[in-house]
C-alpha cells in the first residue's frame, strides 16, 4: 500500500472509532458529543502519524546527525487532551457532571494515537472495551440508589423570607435540597432561586410542582432533570 494511503487510512480509522464513542455520548446528551470525539480522534491520530513519519519526509541522509524522539509528541497529545477533557467537567451545586465525558475524550485520544501508530487491533479493542464501559456497565453502576437529581428554578415576589418555606415544601414532598443559589431583582421586588434537589425516582413531578406552587408569592417554577 502506498505510504500516504496507509497514513490516511490510520487517520480515517481513528476518526471513525472516535465517532463511535462520540455517538454514545451524543445519545445520552452529554456536552461533548459526536463531532467533538471525532475531532479528538482525528487530531490525535494526525499527531501520531506526524510523530512517527515526519523524519522520513525530511529526506535526511545517512551521514546527517539527527536525533528524534517521537514519543514527545504523543506525550503532548495526552497532556493537551487532559485540558480539553477538563472543560467538559462542571459543577452544579454539590453535583459534579462531565467526568465520564472527560474520560471518554481522553480515551479517544489514546485510540487515535494507537490507530495513528498503525496498531489497528489495539485501537479497535480499546473502542470495544470503551463502549462496554459506557453503555453496558452503566446499567450496573447503581450510583443513583433510586434517586433522581432535579434542578428547580423558582421565581418569587415574596422576597427572601419565602425561600425557606419553599425548601420546606420540597422536603415535605420527599425531596432533599442539596444546594441553592439566589438572584434578586430589587426594582421588581423579585427573587429567583435555583435549587439542586435529590428526590426518589418514582416521585411524580406534578406532586413536587404542586408543593412549590402552593407557597405564597411563587410566580414561576421550572423543574429540569439532571443526569
Amino acid at each position: 500500500m502506498n505510504l500516504h494511503a496507509e497514513l490516511l487510512l490510520r487517520i480515517a480509522v481513528a476518526t471513525a472509532l472516535g465517532a463511535i464513542i462520540g455517538l454514545e455520548r451524543e445519545i445520552h446528551r452529554r456536552p461533548a458529543g459526536l463531532r467533538t470525539h471525532m475531532l479528538v480522534g482525528l487530531a490525535s491520530s494526525t499527531f501520531m502519524v506526524v510523530s512517527t513519519h515526519f523524519v522520513y519526509f525530511q529526506h535526511y541522509q545517512k551521514e546527517d546527525l539527527v536525533s528524534v524522539d517521537p514519543s514527545r509528541i504523543a506525550a503532548a497529545v495526552v497532556a493537551g487532551t487532559g485540558f480539553l477533557a477538563g472543560g467538559a467537567i462542571f459543577r452544579t451545586g454539590l453535583t459534579v457532571q462531565g467526568l465520564t465525558t472527560g474520560a471518554g475524550l481522553w480515551l479517544v485520544s489514546s485510540i487515535g494515537l494507537a490507530a495513528g501508530g498503525g496498531m489497528y487491533p489495539v485501537s479497535f479493542g480499546a473502542t470495544a472495551i470503551g463502549l462496554i464501559a459506557l453503555s453496558v456497565v452503566r446499567r450496573f453502576e447503581g450510583k443513583d440508589n433510586g434517586t433522581a437529581h432535579r434542578r428547580i428554578d423558582v421565581a418569587t415576589t415574596g422576597g427572601v423570607p419565602s425561600i425557606p418555606a419553599i425548601v420546606s415544601a420540597i422536603r415535605s414532598a420527599g425531596g432533599i435540597v442539596s444546594d441553592s443559589g439566589y438572584e434578586s431583582t430589587p426594582t421588581e421586588s423579585r427573587v429567583t432561586v435555583t435549587l439542586d434537589v435529590q428526590a426518589p425516582a418514582d416521585l411524580a413531578l406534578d406532586v413536587l410542582l404542586r408543593a412549590i406552587e402552593s407557597q405564597p408569592g411563587v410566580a414561576y417554577v421550572r423543574i429540569a432533570r439532571q443526569s
